[in-house]
């Protein structure tokens, strides 16, 4: 009888013992120590120990209760060996649905549950030792990056430098450009002024004038007729047109003809500001100095010439200049703390998905096209926008095209490990608000490599 009493004790004590700690991760087992009384885990009761996982839920927070579906707030541990251990809510428990891969949380069901943790376990295992694999490479291939970045941001840096010299060159021509330039303004203006002042240069203004003034006088009668005007004057604009009656009696001073005195101060004077008409089959004011005198002549060409030659420089310099602004926009751009992002500034990845493709050119812009060439932009370049630890996994484009409900498009960007760099995915969970996944070995982080695999698997 007492071998008996002893038995169901030792029983009953076994008993107790594996009901109670049934649900339980190993962290949290000092709060089910064999004792009288058990305290809630909140704090917020004390009960007797035998109410532990006996099915009814004491604990507001449903810690008396590890075990057993009783609780509405509870949770069942999953220990899941030679996998992942992880929680389910206790309403699970027994209910003939497997959650736990180890059939933990079946123990009292008609459903018979295999043990899976081993092959999920073991898959997962392959899995992690392929991300690790694709981590090694990745590394190899970033620090591959990093050194074509710094060489290729020393070559940039000194290109700007090259630019900086040309420019600094083109000033000093532009300069000396400018000089000769006025110089030859001025001895032009001088040598007209020559030309036209004292008896000889009067003279020979008073021929060309006479001379003009026979060009026009097609009949010889010594005075300029509205036909006259018609068949020997044109527009400077518009060779080609015949003038109205109208602009001829208009250019002879409002009457039908004129004579060489009044011509001298009239049409005269409009043919040789040659703004507006010319003799026909001539390139410039009639009767201009400039075709009868050499050193007038002379003088022009030189100013000409130099007129010239300042445009050229003054263009190549703005071509410069433009040139090194563009390279100081590119320079200021964060392209990581080893310029290792450097070599996607030049690149354009696009990746078709049904009718659109899209075309990510990082650090400028993010298009759409659709099947009829129809391009949208989705946003250009703005700014890093990863976590404080790592700032380089997102990038943001922003102020796209606008979209037809308002606002401007927009592109999120996220940055993930890869041995290749490639557009993997494009999606707009909203309207005109896109998010990218972009892979690259750039964005492989040796910190991911320390986690390792679990310890449990």
């Amino acid at each position: 009888m007492r071998f008996q009493i002893i038995l169901v004790a030792v029983f009953c004590c076994g008993f107790v013992d594996l009901r109670k700690i049934r649900g339980i991760s190993s962290s949290y087992k000092r709060f089910y120590k064999e004792r009288k009384s058990f305290l809630c885990i909140d704090g917020s009761k004390m009960i007797l120990f035998e109410r532990v996982n006996d099915d009814y839920c004491d604990c507001e927070d449903g810690s008396d209760e590890p075990g057993t579906s009783a609780c509405p707030r509870g949770r069942f541990y999953c220990t899941n060996l030679g996998f992942r251990p992880h929680y389910i809510p206790s309403s699970r428990v027994n209910d003939g649905i497997c959650d736990c891969c180890d059939a933990s949380d079946e123990y009292n069901s008609h459903v018979h549950c295999q043990n899976t943790c081993w092959n999920l376990g073991q898959r997962e295992r392959a899995y992690v030792e392929g991300q690790m694999r694709t981590l090694d490479e990745g590394l190899r291939l970033k620090q591959q990056l990093i050194e074509e970045g710094v060489l290729l941001w020393r070559e940039k840096q000194a290109q700007l430098r090259d630019l900086q010299q040309v420019a600094e060159d083109l000033q000093i021509k532009l300069e000396e450009h400018r000089r000769k330039k006025h110089e030859a303004d001025q001895l032009k203006e001088q040598t007209l002024k020559a030309m036209q002042g004292g008896h000889s240069g009067l003279r020979r203004h008073n021929d060309t004038v006479s001379s003009v003034f026979k060009l026009l006088d097609c009949n010889k009668d010594g005075s300029i007729t509205v036909d006259e005007v018609q068949a020997k004057v044109t527009l400077v604009h518009d060779a080609e047109r015949v003038l109205s009656e109208d602009e001829a009696v208009a250019l002879l001073a409002g009457g039908h003809q004129m004579d060489l005195t009044k011509f001298r101060h009239t049409l005269w004077e409009i043919l040789t500001r040659g703004d507006s008409v010319k003799i026909k089959d001539t390139h410039g004011a009639p009767g201009s100095l400039l075709a009868e005198d050499p050193h007038l002549m002379a003088a022009d060409r030189d100013a000409e010439w130099e007129t010239t030659n300042l445009k050229k420089v003054e263009e190549a310099y703005q071509t410069v200049n433009m040139e090194i602004s563009d390279l100081q926009k590119k320079l200021a751009i964060d392209y990581g703390t080893d310029w290792e992002f450097l070599f996607l500034s030049s690149q354009c990845y696009k990746l078709k998905v049904y009718e659109y493709t899209y075309t990510l050119c990082p650090f400028n812009h993010v298009t759409q096209r659709n099947t009829a060439g129809t391009e949208v932009s989705l946003g250009k370049w703005g700014m890093w926008a990863g976590t404080p630890e790592n700032q380089y996994s997102q990038m943001v484009y922003e102020n796209g095209e606008p979209c037809w409900q308002g606002g401007s498009r927009s592109t999120t960007v996220t940055l993930t490990c890869g041995t290749e760099t490639s557009l993997l995915s494009v999606k707009e969970p909203s309207k005109c608000q896109y998010i990218t996944d972009f892979q690259t070995p750039v964005a492989c982080q040796p910190v991911l490599k320390q986690r390792g695999v679990h310890s449990e698997l």
